[in-house]
């Protein structure tokens, strides 16, 4: 079932963007992003990730778009300020406080002084920043500067917060914080749109994801739904394989130290059920039943891959392309 228009806080169709007639950056992206979910988009080093966050940030203008962000066309400029957004390369001026950075950037966006001076408070402490608010942002390490940069990009009280590379930089408790963020957001209603080449970071706290490859949408989807069809069972088992597994659908991965590894190749629960049932049935020991599926990184790196030449799609794939 297709959802409704309203239900979509990012709806694109053929967008296109070629730079200087040669230069073919995407390709025909077709995305949807519900409202009130974590989308992460991710691919290659120049899939054409940046150029699409640009254009939804109508920095740059795309050479063929269709669609609406947060209900309205794509490229109307009034609907930035229903948007919050933080650059991948930001840079905020050193001399100002971390306090003053959220109030300066409230103001460029048209944020009243009076909820300024509600909302920065609420953001310092959302982010961790409280007790640094005072403090001239050349002082703040990486992560401090990220930190910030999101409390800025949630000071018009955003609907759809746009966050590249979030976590760039940021050592691990950082990102654990900034993934606790994203998901305070999530419980706010907010739409949050991720960039980030940090797969386990989106595996964690995305509800669905896209791949782009080429400048073009390789696959859309929950996790679940793109690793369908890699989901197993893996079944270690003391002593040598039972020679019946073949008959029952099973793969013999291994035997190794006296336990043999079997793998049923879908997720059928009854089946494995069965299997269990019928090794226990002849006195062995089940050492462990793990279900299995592809990771992010899996999933992505299968996207990438050309399966002709077994390579990667490399820096710049999306600019390959030259306009016929």
């Amino acid at each position: 079932m297709i959802a409704s228009t309203s239900e979509w806080a990012i709806d694109l169709t053929h967008v296109d963007k070629m730079y200087r007639g040669k230069i073919h950056a995407l390709r025909g992206i077709d995305m949807r992003v519900r409202r009130g979910e974590v989308f992460g988009l991710l691919g290659p080093n120049g899939a054409g990730k940046s150029t699409l966050v640009k254009i939804l940030m109508t920095v740059i203008s795309p050479t063929r778009a269709e669609g609406t962000v947060l209900g309205k066309p794509v490229g109307h400029k009034p609907t930035l300020a229903r948007l919050g957004y933080l650059p991948e390369h930001h840079r905020f001026p050193e001399y100002l406080t971390g306090g003053q950075v959220v109030d300066f950037y409230g103001a460029m966006g048209g944020v009243p002084k009076a909820e300024r001076r509600k909302r920065a408070p609420e953001l310092l402490e959302l982010v961790g920043m409280r007790e640094w608010a005072n403090t001239r942002v050349k002082q703040y390490s990486k992560g401090m500067r990220q930190r910030i940069g999101i409390a800025q990009a949630l000071i018009n009280d955003p609907d759809l917060v746009v966050l590249d590379e979030p976590t760039d930089g940021v050592d691990p408790v950082g990102r654990r914080d900034i993934r606790g963020m994203v998901q305070v957001l999530k419980e706010r209603g907010k739409t949050v749109f991720l960039n980030s080449h940090l797969l386990s970071e989106l595996e964690m706290v995305c509800d669905r994801v896209a791949i782009l490859v080429q400048g073009m949408v390789s696959s859309q989807g929950t996790i679940d739904e793109l690793t369908r069809e890699s989901r197993r069972y893996v079944v270690t088992v003391r002593g040598p394989a039972p020679p019946w597994a073949g008959e029952a659908g099973l793969r013999i991965s291994g035997e190794h130290n006296n336990v043999a590894t079997l793998v049923q190749p879908n997720d059928d629960a009854d089946a494995v059920q069965r299997v269990i049932d019928r090794l226990r049935g002849e006195g062995r020991v089940v050492v462990s039943v793990t279900p299995v599926r592809e990771s992010l990184e899996d999933l992505f790196m299968r996207a990438v891959t050309d399966p002709t030449t077994g390579k990667a799609a490399g820096p710049g794939a999306a600019r390959e392309g030259r306009a016929r």
